[in-house]
Order: C-alpha cells, then sequence, then structure tokens
C-alpha cells in the first residue's frame, strides 16, 4: 500500500508575494544603508537542468527566474520544448521551441547572470520520435555524464519530449538524476493535463520504460501555487527590469482565457523542491501506473515506484521569490 507521509529533507536545503515593502523592505533598506549585509551562509546543493515551454504559459519563466536567482542550486543547462500544435496557430507552433530559447536567453540577460547556462533548443514536434536527436538530448546526455560532485535534477515544467530523447540516446542518464515533473492527472484516477497530453509518448517513455527517479506534481497540486492578479502588478510590474520583463509576460494572454483573480505559477514547484525545502509539503510514495491513450492511470508497473505530491508549500515558495527579486533589483545578491 502506498503510504502518505511528510516529506523529510530535500535535494538543496531553506510567499512571491506576500512580503511587504514597509516592513522587511524597508529594514533591509535601512541596513544596507549602514553597513554591508552579513550573509547566512549558503552554498549549492545541487545543480539543475531545467527543461520548459518557456513560448507558451509565463509561469515558466518565472520558475526559471527563481532558479537562477536562489544560491542553493546551480542552473548548468537550460532546454527548451515545444507547444501542443493545437493550442495555437500552427505558424507559431512550428517554432514554438526556437521561440522559447529566445525568451529564455533574453531573461538571463536581462537578469545580468554571471556565469549564464547554455540554452539549447529541443523538438518542435512532441509526440514524434524524431531520427536524429535534438540538440536538446544531447546537451541533457552530455550534462548527465559529466562527472561533478554535486548531485544533478532534471526539472521539467512541461511535456518531457527532451527527456525522453535523451533517454533513448543514451538509458544511462537514469541512474544519474532525478526527474521533477510538473504535469499528469490527479491519482489515483488520472485524466486529461496539458504537458501529459503534449507528448503522451515521452511521458509513458519516462514513466513505464526507464528507472530513472520521479518526483511526480501532478495537476491538483501545482494548481496550488496561486498568486492573485494585483499582488503580481503590485510586485512585480515596477520592481526592476528583471520584473517588469516577468510581469509583461502576463499581460497579453490569448483572447479565448478569462483571467480570473489570480494566476497559477504552476512551475514554482520545481524550485521550492530543489532549492528550498519539501519539509512542509506532502507526497506519497507509490508504484507507478501504465498511463492509457485517455490519459487515465491503468495498471500498476512491478518494481517502480515514483514519488507524487500532493500538497505544496505556497507561502514559502513565493516569499522567497519575491524576497531574491527585491535583493537582485538592490544587487544584493552574490
Amino acid at each position: 500500500m502506498p503510504t502518505r507521509r511528510m516529506a523529510l529533507g530535500t535535494l538543496a536545503g531553506g510567499a512571491l508575494l506576500s512580503v511587504g515593502v514597509a516592513g522587511g523592505g524597508q529594514a533591509l533598506a535601512a541596513g544596507m544603508a549602514g553597513h554591508p549585509l552579513r550573509r547566512i551562509p549558503q552554498k549549492a546543493s545541487a545543480r539543475v537542468i531545467i527543461d520548459n515551454d518557456f513560448a507558451g504559459d509565463p509561469d515558466g519563466l518565472v520558475a526559471l527566474a527563481h532558479q537562477l536567482l536562489t544560491p542553493k542550486t546551480r542552473t548548468v543547462l537550460v532546454t527548451c520544448s515545444a507547444l501542443a500544435p493545437r493550442s495555437s496557430d500552427p505558424a507559431i507552433t512550428r517554432r514554438s521551441a526556437a521561440d522559447a530559447k529566445q525568451l529564455a536567453e533574453k531573461l538571463i540577460g536581462i537578469a545580468g547572470i554571471a556565469t549564464p547556462p547554455p540554452v539549447v533548443i529541443g523538438s518542435e514536434n512532441p509526440g514524434v520520435a524524431e531520427a536524429a536527436p535534438s540538440p536538446a538530448a544531447r546537451a541533457i546526455v552530455a550534462e548527465a555524464m559529466r562527472e561533478d560532485p554535486l548531485p544533478l535534477v532534471f526539472t521539467c515544467g512541461g511535456p518531457l519530449t527532451n527527456l525522453a530523447a535523451a533517454l533513448r540516446l543514451e538509458p544511462a542518464i537514469a541512474k544519474r538524476m532525478t526527474v521533477i515533473w510538473i504535469g499528469g492527472g490527479n491519482y489515483p484516477a488520472g485524466g486529461w493535463e496539458y504537458n501529459l497530453a503534449t507528448d503522451l509518448p515521452a511521458a509513458r517513455a519516462v514513466i513505464e520504460q526507464s528507472a530513472v527517479p520521479l518526483w511526480q506534481v501532478p495537476q491538483g497540486a501545482y494548481r496550488q501555487m496561486q498568486a492573485s492578479v494585483a499582488e503580481m502588478t503590485d510586485q512585480l510590474a515596477t520592481l526592476s527590469p528583471l520584473g517588469a520583463f516577468l510581469y509583461d509576460r502576463f499581460t497579453t494572454p490569448p483572447e479565448f482565457i478569462h483571467i480570473a483573480g489570480a494566476w497559477p505559477l504552476g512551475d514554482s514547484p520545481t524550485v521550492l523542491l530543489t532549492a528550498l525545502s519539501s519539509e512542509s509539503s506532502h507526497y506519497t510514495e507509490t508504484t507507478a501506473r501504465r498511463i492509457g491513450p485517455d490519459y487515465t492511470y491503468g495498471e500498476p508497473i512491478a518494481g517502480r515506484t515514483i514519488r507524487v505530491y500532493d500538497a505544496l508549500d505556497a507561502r514559502l515558495t513565493f516569499s522567497d521569490f519575491t524576497a531574491l527579486m527585491r535583493l537582485h533589483a538592490a544587487g544584493q545578491l552574490g
């Protein structure tokens, strides 16, 4: 029987939007004016590959900025996946991985990252096994096979296209990383979910055909990560050039989308679980299941255990993001 428990520990070691300007912000500014800020010592505990469809929902760019700014992980590679062909104008989706690369590179440039990670394009054809491995697949294999004292985490906020291609190219990488995937329907039933549906064969390859350690954050969990529109306007738009860039990405949604009072920032759990803590989040260690053509979970896979999150600490995640953005704007990040 699967057990539901509180997660104890993370790969690293620690809400957008609940840190007020008038309290901690003024105290921090006053301290900085008087003398150099004394730092709580931190160092990177993991290296991270960030994979996402950055040309789609802007939550991937928020997670990218957060991961780049945290001192608790070292981002070593950014790989770009494509949007679902049915999700937009065909002329756009034919180049959506390339567009994702441009957006990620622009963000990294605005952030002024001292040692920017390479940004590599993946397949433009999710769901199609291409004859030649994409540049992203090759880059993932190269990083995974490279010797480094820090453990490697592959975080994915989109379809698993690039990871599945990398596993086909070099199956040995399954033993050299942990995967955190934002995707899939809720357990135990499953069902349609965008990242899963965009490339069902890739999800099957990773979950059913490989032994890579997998932490899955399904739809019901990642939708707990919500920031209100008012918070985003108040705390991102005028904070810094980086904040303005991120905020602007939310101002031109497709016409068919009705914006409610909050916007889900569903890719941010990748930062929570690699750079902050999982002690205030909950997961279940459970037997993985095969995925049907209707995206529901089917029969269990003998010997294949995965971690599935059902509750996430949004307060910790977004407080950390806002604080890092303020420190970055003040030039106080190392």
